[in-house]
Protein backbone atom coordinates (compact mmCIF):
# COMPACT_ATOMS: atom_id res chain seq x y z
CA UNK A 1 0.00 0.00 0.00
CA UNK A 2 1.57 3.55 -0.90
CA UNK A 3 1.71 6.13 1.61
CA UNK A 4 -0.85 8.32 1.77
CA UNK A 5 -0.54 12.11 2.08
CA UNK A 6 -0.74 13.87 5.57
CA UNK A 7 -3.99 16.32 4.43
CA UNK A 8 -5.46 13.23 2.62
CA UNK A 9 -5.38 11.43 5.74
CA UNK A 10 -6.24 14.03 7.94
CA UNK A 11 -9.55 14.76 5.76
CA UNK A 12 -10.31 10.69 5.26
CA UNK A 13 -10.38 10.69 9.65
CA UNK A 14 -12.56 14.10 10.14
CA UNK A 15 -14.37 11.93 7.18
CA UNK A 16 -15.10 9.47 9.94
CA UNK A 17 -16.43 11.29 12.59
CA UNK A 18 -19.95 13.24 12.91
CA UNK A 19 -20.75 15.35 16.38
CA UNK A 20 -21.99 14.05 19.39
CA UNK A 21 -25.28 14.74 20.67
CA UNK A 22 -26.44 18.23 22.19
CA UNK A 23 -26.37 18.85 25.48
CA UNK A 24 -27.69 22.23 27.47
CA UNK A 25 -25.38 23.55 30.00
CA UNK A 26 -24.83 25.91 32.83
CA UNK A 27 -22.55 28.48 30.89
CA UNK A 28 -19.69 27.93 33.39
CA UNK A 29 -19.63 24.56 31.98
CA UNK A 30 -19.29 25.50 28.53
CA UNK A 31 -16.08 27.17 28.78
CA UNK A 32 -13.49 24.82 26.58
CA UNK A 33 -16.40 23.29 24.31
CA UNK A 34 -17.69 24.81 20.87
CA UNK A 35 -21.50 25.87 20.33
CA UNK A 36 -24.06 23.47 19.51
CA UNK A 37 -25.81 26.54 17.75
CA UNK A 38 -26.21 30.04 16.59
CA UNK A 39 -26.35 31.93 19.90
CA UNK A 40 -28.17 35.52 19.43
CA UNK A 41 -28.01 38.36 22.21
CA UNK A 42 -31.01 38.01 24.16
CA UNK A 43 -31.51 41.91 25.68
CA UNK A 44 -29.30 45.35 24.05
CA UNK A 45 -25.72 45.67 25.56
CA UNK A 46 -25.81 48.70 27.15
CA UNK A 47 -29.93 48.71 27.68
CA UNK A 48 -29.37 52.67 27.61
CA UNK A 49 -27.03 55.18 27.37
CA UNK A 50 -24.25 55.11 29.92
CA UNK A 51 -21.24 57.14 31.33
CA UNK A 52 -18.09 56.26 30.39
CA UNK A 53 -16.84 58.98 32.60
CA UNK A 54 -17.21 60.83 36.44
CA UNK A 55 -18.54 64.13 35.90
CA UNK A 56 -21.70 65.78 35.06
CA UNK A 57 -24.27 64.69 32.45
CA UNK A 58 -25.67 68.38 30.50
CA UNK A 59 -27.09 69.31 27.21
CA UNK A 60 -24.64 69.90 24.93
CA UNK A 61 -26.22 72.97 23.25
CA UNK A 62 -26.28 74.51 26.80
CA UNK A 63 -22.32 74.83 26.72
CA UNK A 64 -20.63 76.51 27.84
CA UNK A 65 -22.79 77.03 31.04
CA UNK A 66 -23.71 77.87 33.25
CA UNK A 67 -25.57 74.83 34.89
CA UNK A 68 -28.07 74.02 38.30
CA UNK A 69 -26.99 70.56 39.45
CA UNK A 70 -30.51 68.94 39.96
CA UNK A 71 -29.57 65.05 41.19
CA UNK A 72 -27.41 62.39 40.76
CA UNK A 73 -26.78 59.31 38.45
CA UNK A 74 -25.14 56.36 39.75
CA UNK A 75 -24.57 53.09 37.89
CA UNK A 76 -27.77 51.07 39.41
CA UNK A 77 -28.98 54.09 40.90
CA UNK A 78 -30.23 56.42 37.89
CA UNK A 79 -31.46 59.73 38.03
CA UNK A 80 -35.12 59.69 37.43
CA UNK A 81 -36.05 62.89 36.58
CA UNK A 82 -35.38 64.95 33.12
CA UNK A 83 -32.23 67.44 32.60
CA UNK A 84 -33.91 70.50 30.92
CA UNK A 85 -32.60 73.25 29.36
CA UNK A 86 -29.38 74.87 31.97
CA UNK A 87 -29.31 71.86 33.68
CA UNK A 88 -27.02 69.08 34.81
CA UNK A 89 -27.01 66.04 36.68
CA UNK A 90 -23.68 64.61 38.90
CA UNK A 91 -22.94 60.89 37.54
CA UNK A 92 -20.91 58.27 37.72
CA UNK A 93 -19.04 55.66 35.52
CA UNK A 94 -21.91 53.20 33.95
CA UNK A 95 -24.92 55.43 35.29
CA UNK A 96 -27.45 55.60 32.86
CA UNK A 97 -27.77 59.01 31.21
CA UNK A 98 -30.75 60.67 32.42
CA UNK A 99 -33.30 61.68 29.88
CA UNK A 100 -32.63 64.82 28.10
CA UNK A 101 -29.04 64.72 28.85
CA UNK A 102 -26.71 63.46 25.12
CA UNK A 103 -23.51 64.61 26.93
CA UNK A 104 -20.81 64.25 29.52
CA UNK A 105 -18.46 66.98 30.63
CA UNK A 106 -15.88 64.96 32.84
CA UNK A 107 -15.10 65.91 35.90
CA UNK A 108 -11.16 67.18 35.66
CA UNK A 109 -13.31 69.98 33.01
CA UNK A 110 -16.14 70.86 36.14
CA UNK A 111 -16.02 73.77 38.99
CA UNK A 112 -19.22 73.12 41.10
CA UNK A 113 -20.24 75.92 43.67
CA UNK A 114 -23.15 74.45 45.31
CA UNK A 115 -25.91 73.73 43.15
CA UNK A 116 -24.20 76.09 40.29
CA UNK A 117 -22.07 74.24 37.52
CA UNK A 118 -19.55 76.01 35.12
CA UNK A 119 -17.07 74.98 33.02
CA UNK A 120 -12.76 74.75 33.66
CA UNK A 121 -12.09 74.06 31.03
CA UNK A 122 -12.44 73.17 26.85
CA UNK A 123 -15.53 71.45 27.52
CA UNK A 124 -16.86 68.02 25.48
CA UNK A 125 -15.22 68.10 21.85
CA UNK A 126 -19.04 67.22 20.37
CA UNK A 127 -21.81 66.15 21.31
CA UNK A 128 -22.23 62.36 22.88
CA UNK A 129 -18.69 62.88 24.58
CA UNK A 130 -18.03 60.40 27.23
CA UNK A 131 -21.77 58.75 26.37
CA UNK A 132 -21.89 54.92 25.55
CA UNK A 133 -24.72 54.34 23.38
CA UNK A 134 -27.46 52.39 23.43
CA UNK A 135 -26.81 49.03 21.90
CA UNK A 136 -22.81 49.80 21.51
CA UNK A 137 -22.01 46.20 21.94
CA UNK A 138 -24.47 44.41 20.61
CA UNK A 139 -28.53 45.07 20.24
CA UNK A 140 -31.24 41.84 21.09
CA UNK A 141 -31.14 39.20 18.08
CA UNK A 142 -27.72 40.39 16.72
CA UNK A 143 -25.86 36.74 16.66
CA UNK A 144 -23.32 36.40 19.46
CA UNK A 145 -21.56 32.89 18.67
CA UNK A 146 -22.07 31.53 15.37
CA UNK A 147 -22.57 27.41 16.09
CA UNK A 148 -19.05 25.87 15.85
CA UNK A 149 -17.42 28.43 17.48
CA UNK A 150 -15.17 28.27 20.15
CA UNK A 151 -16.32 28.91 24.17
CA UNK A 152 -13.78 30.58 25.31
CA UNK A 153 -13.74 32.59 28.77
CA UNK A 154 -14.25 36.09 26.69
CA UNK A 155 -17.51 34.76 24.48
CA UNK A 156 -18.74 33.14 27.90
CA UNK A 157 -18.81 36.69 29.55
CA UNK A 158 -20.13 37.77 26.26
CA UNK A 159 -22.84 35.58 26.38
CA UNK A 160 -23.66 36.08 30.33
CA UNK A 161 -24.01 39.67 29.00
CA UNK A 162 -26.38 38.55 26.32
CA UNK A 163 -28.52 36.95 28.59
CA UNK A 164 -27.56 33.26 28.67
CA UNK A 165 -27.31 30.97 31.41
CA UNK A 166 -27.33 27.72 29.83
CA UNK A 167 -25.58 27.04 26.81
CA UNK A 168 -26.10 24.24 23.98
CA UNK A 169 -23.16 22.09 23.55
CA UNK A 170 -22.20 18.85 22.30
CA UNK A 171 -22.12 16.25 24.97
CA UNK A 172 -18.08 14.76 26.72
CA UNK A 173 -16.54 12.88 23.49
CA UNK A 174 -16.30 9.16 25.28
CA UNK A 175 -12.62 8.33 24.58
CA UNK A 176 -11.08 4.71 25.17
CA UNK A 177 -7.27 4.18 25.44
CA UNK A 178 -5.63 1.00 24.56
CA UNK A 179 -1.65 0.52 25.68
CA UNK A 180 -0.24 -2.75 23.79
CA UNK A 181 2.92 -4.87 24.34
CA UNK A 182 4.09 -7.06 26.41
CA UNK A 183 7.01 -5.09 27.06
CA UNK A 184 5.21 -2.60 28.76
CA UNK A 185 4.54 -2.00 32.85
CA UNK A 186 2.79 0.64 34.47
CA UNK A 187 4.78 3.59 35.49
CA UNK A 188 6.33 3.63 38.95
CA UNK A 189 7.08 0.09 38.51
CA UNK A 190 10.43 -1.52 39.39
CA UNK A 191 13.58 -0.56 37.03
CA UNK A 192 14.14 -3.97 36.07
CA UNK A 193 10.41 -4.87 35.32
CA UNK A 194 9.91 -3.38 31.78
CA UNK A 195 9.34 -0.31 30.06
CA UNK A 196 7.39 1.90 31.63
CA UNK A 197 4.05 2.69 29.94
CA UNK A 198 3.76 6.59 28.92
CA UNK A 199 1.56 6.86 26.16
CA UNK A 200 -1.38 6.88 28.60
CA UNK A 201 -0.01 9.59 30.24
CA UNK A 202 0.96 11.85 27.19
CA UNK A 203 -2.64 10.99 25.61
CA UNK A 204 -4.81 11.56 29.11
CA UNK A 205 -2.24 15.58 29.28
CA UNK A 206 -3.43 15.79 25.32
CA UNK A 207 -6.85 15.14 26.42
CA UNK A 208 -7.33 16.93 29.14
CA UNK A 209 -7.59 20.15 27.67
CA UNK A 210 -11.06 19.16 25.89
CA UNK A 211 -14.64 18.18 26.45
CA UNK A 212 -13.57 14.19 27.06
CA UNK A 213 -14.50 11.26 29.31
CA UNK A 214 -11.61 8.70 29.01
CA UNK A 215 -11.95 5.24 29.41
CA UNK A 216 -8.72 3.91 30.19
CA UNK A 217 -8.51 -0.16 28.91
CA UNK A 218 -5.00 -0.25 30.61
CA UNK A 219 -1.86 -2.23 28.92
CA UNK A 220 -3.17 -4.95 26.96
CA UNK A 221 -0.81 -8.25 25.97
CA UNK A 222 0.65 -8.92 22.89
CA UNK A 223 -2.36 -11.66 22.37
CA UNK A 224 -4.85 -11.78 19.45
CA UNK A 225 -7.73 -13.52 21.58
CA UNK A 226 -7.32 -10.90 24.31
CA UNK A 227 -6.99 -7.77 22.04
CA UNK A 228 -10.39 -9.12 19.95
CA UNK A 229 -12.21 -9.54 23.17
CA UNK A 230 -11.17 -5.89 24.89
CA UNK A 231 -11.95 -4.71 21.02
CA UNK A 232 -15.24 -5.86 20.55
CA UNK A 233 -16.18 -4.89 24.06
CA UNK A 234 -15.34 -1.07 23.64
CA UNK A 235 -18.41 1.54 23.85
CA UNK A 236 -16.95 4.84 22.98
CA UNK A 237 -17.18 7.35 20.17
CA UNK A 238 -13.54 7.00 19.25
CA UNK A 239 -10.83 4.25 20.45
CA UNK A 240 -7.52 5.21 20.34
CA UNK A 241 -4.32 2.62 20.85
CA UNK A 242 -1.11 2.92 21.23
CA UNK A 243 1.67 0.05 19.69
CA UNK A 244 1.15 -2.54 17.49
CA UNK A 245 -0.10 -1.01 14.58
CA UNK A 246 2.65 -2.24 12.23
CA UNK A 247 3.19 -5.36 10.29
CA UNK A 248 5.53 -7.34 12.87
CA UNK A 249 4.60 -10.88 14.12
CA UNK A 250 3.74 -9.49 17.17
CA UNK A 251 1.44 -6.28 15.67
CA UNK A 252 -1.85 -7.59 16.62
CA UNK A 253 -3.86 -4.91 16.64
CA UNK A 254 -5.08 -4.70 13.01
CA UNK A 255 -6.15 -7.82 12.73
CA UNK A 256 -7.84 -7.88 16.48
CA UNK A 257 -10.08 -4.96 15.35
CA UNK A 258 -10.66 -6.61 12.19
CA UNK A 259 -11.70 -9.46 14.10
CA UNK A 260 -13.70 -7.28 16.25
CA UNK A 261 -15.70 -5.96 13.20
CA UNK A 262 -13.36 -2.77 12.34
CA UNK A 263 -13.40 -1.77 8.80
CA UNK A 264 -9.70 0.20 8.39
CA UNK A 265 -10.14 2.86 6.05
CA UNK A 266 -5.92 3.39 5.77
CA UNK A 267 -3.34 2.34 7.30
CA UNK A 268 0.46 4.32 6.70
CA UNK A 269 0.34 8.08 5.77
CA UNK A 270 3.46 10.23 4.05
CA UNK A 271 4.43 12.20 7.47
CA UNK A 272 7.48 11.50 10.11
CA UNK A 273 7.05 10.40 12.58
CA UNK A 274 4.33 8.02 12.99
CA UNK A 275 4.12 6.93 9.09
CA UNK A 276 2.80 3.39 10.84
CA UNK A 277 -0.97 5.12 11.99
CA UNK A 278 -4.19 3.08 10.84
CA UNK A 279 -7.91 5.30 10.87
CA UNK A 280 -11.12 3.13 10.86
CA UNK A 281 -14.31 2.37 12.33
CA UNK A 282 -15.60 -0.22 14.69
CA UNK A 283 -19.37 -0.11 15.27
CA UNK A 284 -20.22 3.42 16.53
CA UNK A 285 -16.45 4.04 17.05
CA UNK A 286 -14.05 6.09 15.26
CA UNK A 287 -10.88 3.90 15.89
CA UNK A 288 -6.91 5.31 15.40
CA UNK A 289 -4.44 2.88 15.95
CA UNK A 290 -0.89 5.42 16.72
CA UNK A 291 2.71 3.96 16.77
CA UNK A 292 3.71 2.92 19.64
CA UNK A 293 6.79 5.11 20.18
CA UNK A 294 5.91 7.92 22.41
CA UNK A 295 6.90 10.84 20.28
CA UNK A 296 5.21 9.14 16.86
CA UNK A 297 2.05 8.76 19.20
CA UNK A 298 2.44 12.60 20.47
CA UNK A 299 2.67 13.47 16.63
CA UNK A 300 0.11 11.54 15.49
CA UNK A 301 -2.20 12.54 18.58
CA UNK A 302 -1.90 16.21 17.50
CA UNK A 303 -2.63 15.73 14.00
CA UNK A 304 -5.68 13.34 13.66
CA UNK A 305 -6.94 12.50 17.60
CA UNK A 306 -7.36 16.33 18.52
CA UNK A 307 -8.83 17.62 15.37
CA UNK A 308 -10.88 14.17 15.63
CA UNK A 309 -12.27 15.12 19.08
CA UNK A 310 -13.07 18.75 18.49
CA UNK A 311 -14.89 17.72 15.67
CA UNK A 312 -16.69 14.99 17.59
CA UNK A 313 -17.44 18.18 20.03
CA UNK A 314 -18.90 20.07 17.20
CA UNK A 315 -15.89 22.60 16.48
CA UNK A 316 -16.16 24.31 13.26
CA UNK A 317 -12.55 24.88 13.11
CA UNK A 318 -10.77 21.18 14.37
CA UNK A 319 -7.50 21.05 12.74
CA UNK A 320 -4.40 22.95 14.85
CA UNK A 321 -3.45 26.06 13.17
CA UNK A 322 0.41 26.51 11.92
CA UNK A 323 1.91 30.26 11.76
CA UNK A 324 4.86 31.36 10.16
CA UNK A 325 7.98 32.25 12.44
CA UNK A 326 11.83 32.75 10.95
CA UNK A 327 14.36 29.74 11.03
CA UNK A 328 16.94 29.73 13.60
CA UNK A 329 19.44 26.89 11.67
CA UNK A 330 19.54 25.76 8.54
CA UNK A 331 17.43 22.59 7.89
CA UNK A 332 18.72 19.84 4.60
CA UNK A 333 15.79 19.12 1.86
CA UNK A 334 13.32 16.69 2.91
CA UNK A 335 12.00 13.69 1.34
CA UNK A 336 8.56 12.55 -0.10
CA UNK A 337 7.12 12.26 3.61
CA UNK A 338 6.22 15.88 5.80
CA UNK A 339 8.23 16.24 9.06
CA UNK A 340 7.88 17.37 12.47
CA UNK A 341 10.93 18.52 14.02
CA UNK A 342 10.48 18.81 17.61
CA UNK A 343 11.65 22.71 18.30
CA UNK A 344 12.15 25.76 20.32
CA UNK A 345 10.86 29.24 20.04
CA UNK A 346 13.62 31.78 21.08
CA UNK A 347 12.53 35.17 20.62
CA UNK A 348 10.07 34.15 18.27
CA UNK A 349 12.51 32.66 15.88
CA UNK A 350 12.35 28.59 15.91
CA UNK A 351 15.33 26.43 16.63
CA UNK A 352 15.16 22.60 15.71
CA UNK A 353 16.72 20.42 18.10
CA UNK A 354 19.95 19.19 16.53
CA UNK A 355 18.69 15.27 17.01
CA UNK A 356 15.30 14.29 15.94
CA UNK A 357 15.32 10.43 16.53
CA UNK A 358 11.83 9.87 17.38
CA UNK A 359 12.90 7.75 20.98
CA UNK A 360 13.79 10.86 22.70
CA UNK A 361 11.44 12.27 24.97
CA UNK A 362 13.74 14.70 26.87
CA UNK A 363 13.87 16.43 23.16
CA UNK A 364 9.72 16.59 22.82
CA UNK A 365 9.54 17.74 26.67
CA UNK A 366 11.54 20.86 25.83
CA UNK A 367 9.75 21.39 22.65
CA UNK A 368 7.52 24.10 22.03
CA UNK A 369 6.69 23.73 18.72
CA UNK A 370 7.02 21.44 15.73
CA UNK A 371 8.59 22.64 12.45
CA UNK A 372 6.51 21.41 9.90
CA UNK A 373 8.38 20.77 6.54
CA UNK A 374 6.16 19.73 3.33
CA UNK A 375 7.60 16.51 1.32
CA UNK A 376 10.56 17.62 -1.50
CA UNK A 377 10.88 21.08 0.60
CA UNK A 378 13.80 22.61 -0.70
CA UNK A 379 17.05 22.75 1.41
CA UNK A 380 16.12 25.87 4.23
CA UNK A 381 18.81 28.13 5.75
CA UNK A 382 18.78 30.70 9.41
CA UNK A 383 16.36 33.18 8.35
CA UNK A 384 13.93 31.41 6.10
CA UNK A 385 10.91 31.15 7.22
CA UNK A 386 8.74 28.09 8.01
CA UNK A 387 5.38 26.52 9.14
CA UNK A 388 5.09 25.66 13.13
CA UNK A 389 2.31 24.09 15.26
CA UNK A 390 2.84 25.09 18.67
CA UNK A 391 2.67 22.60 21.16
CA UNK A 392 3.46 24.10 24.63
Amino acid sequence: MSLLPLDEAQARVLGLAAPVAVETVPIRDAIGRWAADDLPALRTQPERALSSMDGYAIRFDDLPGPWEVIGESAAGRPFGGLVGAGQAARIFTGAALPEGADTVLVQEEAAREGSRLMLAGEGPPRRGSSVRAAGLDFSAGERLLSAGAAITPAAAALLAVGGHGMVPVRRQVRVAIAATGDELVPPGSPPDAGLPESNGVLLAGLLGRLPVERIDLGILPDDLSALTATFAGVDADVLVTTGGASVGDHDLVRPALEAAGARIDFWRIAMRPGKPMMAGRLRNAVVLGLPGNPVSAFVTATLFLLPLVRTLAGAADPLSRRRVVPLGAPLAANDRRADHLRAQLRDGVAFPAPTQDSSMLRTLARADCLIVRPPHAAAANAGDSVEILDIG
